[in-house]
């Protein structure tokens, strides 16, 4: 609970801050959104025991929240295109965990 809780406060106090201003570049800035998002659905999923569907729920709700926070922050913008990166990276990552249980069951 405490790694979700500090990627939430992370994103949305880390993120406001000046520094995070510029902090990836595209098309990293992508990858960056698909590995935070994939690194918290994993934790929503198997930290915190949640059904992978509420996972990537939680993930693209935090998502969107994070893209609406940066409409009001300076030197920042929302984007679609950050929101998809960050379903994907959560859908993708999920999909990893459910592939590597089934193979480890076998």
């Amino acid at each position: 609970m405490l790694a979700a809780l500090g990627i939430v406060l992370g994103l949305l106090i880390g993120g406001a801050q000046p520094v995070a201003v510029g902090l990836f570049t595209a098309p990293w800035d992508k990858l960056a959104h698909a590995s935070l998002f994939g690194g918290f659905a994993a934790i929503l999923h198997l930290g915190l025991g949640l059904r992978p569907h509420w996972a990537l729920l939680g993930a693209a709700l935090l998502g969107a929240v994070d893209e609406i926070h940066q409409i009001w922050l300076p030197g920042r913008s929302a984007g679609l295109d950050d929101l998809a990166a960050d379903i994907l990276g959560a859908a993708l990552v999920l999909a990893l965990v459910r592939s590597w249980r089934l193979l480890s069951h076998r």
